[in-house]
């Protein structure tokens, strides 16, 4: 007998990987329109400390779709109005930013995203964007 628990999280898993596919693939096409790289240096240098500690440590947290992102501020590659407002939905993950890395996947995460300083940025961006259109 097959467990459901395991079939559900497996076509989870699948649905998850196809959507982080399409919003690879999104945000590709979006940065060719309008794009954004004018996020605060501290931001990329966050992102290169959480994929530094990924790489040498390991980690199951986080998503595609996070380590996507965070690749894209650690390289400080642009990005779309929409993957801005993405970032700043992030904010509600706040309350974890200060779990270390080694106990939790809160600072691990916050920093993969660019920590405070991007997602205040991505904030204040999005209220740029919306008083200059």
């Amino acid at each position: 007998m097959e467990n459901k628990n395991t079939i559900n999280t497996t076509e989870n898993y699948d649905k998850d990987m196809k959507h982080a596919e399409v919003y690879e693939m999104l945000d590709e096409m979006s940065v060719k329109l309008e794009s954004y790289n004018d996020y605060p240096k501290s931001a990329t240098k966050n992102a290169k400390r959480a994929r530094k500690w990924k790489e040498e440590n390991g980690t199951a947290c986080g998503t595609r779709v996070g380590w996507t992102r965070s690749s894209q501020i650690a390289d400080s590659k642009p990005i779309s109005r929409d993957t801005i407002a993405r970032v700043a939905s992030f904010k509600r993950h706040q309350q974890h930013k200060d779990v270390p890395y080694s106990e939790g996947c809160g600072g691990l995460m916050w920093d993969a995203w660019g920590g405070t300083e991007m997602i205040e940025w991505a904030i204040n961006k999005l209220k740029q964007l919306k008083k200059n259109k």
